[in-house]
């Protein structure tokens, strides 16, 4: 097998996994890894405004939003206003969306961060060099991007996994 092959062997088994981590997250959890990653924020960082929550997890408000319509929809979140600032709202888990990210499986990215921190800073600096080389090379370094590893829309939902009703709303 050339070099070619060998990275693009490599680029399809990164895609894949990706890919299958996330059919498999929406299959256990009926979540996708942005909802997750969302509600884990909400229960880590508890009383937060959906702007903080935004940056906290790397999306723009407007997409954390319809995330949390979806899951308020689910009776997974809900919303409050702020008793203090009226203009503050802020995302609270309900008892169902606690239960359902205590049975959730670990956000793929979590086991990349774990092994990634491990590395020696020369090591991550190769790996980050050649990657940002890679998106160049399908000219792909101006495609906005959120560092979640999840394949499709951020807010999409599988309508597989929906409760009656939900379907098409996408």
């Amino acid at each position: 097998m050339d070099k070619i092959e060998e990275v693009l062997i490599t680029l399809r088994r990164l895609i894949r996994a990706t890919d299958l981590h996330s059919k498999q997250l929406v299959k256990t959890a009926g979540l996708t890894a942005p909802q997750l990653l969302l509600m884990q924020a909400i229960r880590e960082k508890g009383q937060l405004t959906i702007g903080a929550l935004a940056q906290e997890i790397s999306l723009s408000q407007a997409t954390v939003t319809t995330i949390l319509d979806r899951l308020e929809k689910r009776n997974l979140v809900y919303r409050e206003r702020s008793s203090k600032d009226k203009r503050k709202v802020h995302a609270y888990l309900t008892d169902k969306g606690m239960e359902i990210l205590r049975d959730a499986p670990t956000p793929l990215q979590e086991h990349f961060v774990r092994q990634f921190r491990d590395l020696r800073d020369w090591e991550q600096s190769m790996i980050i060099s050649s990657l940002q080389r890679v998106a160049r090379m399908m000219d792909a370094e101006h495609i906005d991007a959120s560092p979640v590893l999840d394949v499709g829309e951020l807010d999409r939902k599988d309508s597989r996994q929906l409760p009656p009703g939900e379907e098409g709303d996408m």
